[in-house]
Order: C-alpha cells, then structure tokens, then sequence
C-alpha cells in the first residue's frame, strides 16, 4: 500500500490521463497517410509522457524528495526503451538520475547497477557527445563520495569538469557544479586553500 501510495503522488497521479491513449488499443487505419499520422501522434504522445515523468523525478531529486523521484523516473525509463531502445544514448540521463535518487535513498547495490548500464550506453556509443560524458563523469563521482572513496570521486570529477569544459567552454555555468563537488571534497578533507581556491572558481 505504502508504495502505491508513492508511485501515485510521484507520477501516476500526473499521467493517468496520458497512459490510456499510449497503452489502449489503437485505432485501426485504412490508409498509408493514416496509419503514418497515427504513428507519429503516438511517438508525441510517448515524448511528452517520458518529458512529464522525467521533470517530475528530477524535480523531487531536487527537491531533496529522492524516493518519490523513483517511480517517476522508472516510468519515463520503461517508455524511453519503448521508444528510442534498450540501449539508446536517451536512457543516460535517466539511468543517471535513478542512480542519484537510489544514492539518496541509501540503496548503493542499485545505484552501482543504474550506473553500469548508463556507463555500458556511453561505451558503446562511438558518438557520445563530451556533454554527456560529462554527467555520467559527475554521477559516478557522487557515487564514489557516497562510498567515501574521495579519490576516485576526484578522479570522475576531473574529467566532468574537462568534459564539460570540452563542450560549453572554460567559464560555463556547466563546468561550475564538477567544482562545487570537488571544492566540497577539498573542504571535508580540511584542505581549505584547494577548497577556497575551487569555491572562488565556481
């Protein structure tokens, strides 16, 4: 009862409305324009649902609310791979964003998973662009400060801060969260000038 209760007020409550015309039976077209129309208003409807329950997730991630960012998050992964593949560069950033909200909620093991499989995505796509690199470079990293292994979180934030520096250049708004994470390592450590020095910079 309880996560039903979760899954309602994360998402379901949201996207009632739009399951029935994605999953329901589709109407039967007589003609190759038709049939070409109909396919595309579902490829939208797919788009706008998997556009819902990502902004939901990642607003209660930001929110501080990572539990109810799950199911949401699952919804917006389970039609992704519907739409674009099981291994499309589409489903990083929700792999990503699962593995931040499992992290929140102290479930390692499954964060470790939702991280393999964003990472195995990147790996095999020749064309990953540097942005998403990028992310994937800064989840791994705030997964390693959550294990307290600070240096192969230093190592991962490295390359998002090269990786972002790469694509939205030196002083990006983009660049400045790889700095954030690692001027927070710096401080904990009590290493206060690299800390202070890192703080400056973003």
């Amino acid at each position: 009862v309880s996560h039903q209760r979760t899954d309602w007020i994360s998402i379901h409550s949201h996207i009632c409305h739009l399951l029935i015309p994605v999953l329901g039976r589709q109407p039967c077209f007589h003609s190759e324009k038709d049939r070409k129309h109909g396919k595309e208003q579902l490829l939208r409807r797919q788009e706008s649902l998997i556009a819902l329950a990502l902004s939901t997730a990642q607003g209660f991630v930001w929110a501080g609310k990572p539990l109810e960012a799950i199911p949401a998050a699952l919804q917006a992964l389970r039609f992704s791979s519907r739409v674009f593949g099981s291994a499309s560069v589409q489903l990083v950033p929700i792999y990503l964003l699962l593995a931040e909200a499992s992290t929140g909620t102290g479930h390692l093991r499954q964060a470790a998973r939702y991280l393999s499989q964003a990472q195995w995505i990147v790996l095999q796509t020749t064309d990953c662009s540097a942005a998403l690199q990028s992310k994937l470079h800064r989840g791994l990293g705030l997964f390693s400060i959550a294990e307290g292994n600070l240096d192969q979180a230093l190592y991962h934030l490295a390359n998002d801060i090269y990786l972002a520096t790469a694509e939205f250049g030196l002083n990006s708004v983009e660049v400045s969260g790889g700095y954030l994470n690692m001027a927070n390592i710096f401080f904990y450590q009590n290493k206060m000038d690299v800390a202070n020095s890192l703080y400056t910079e973003v």
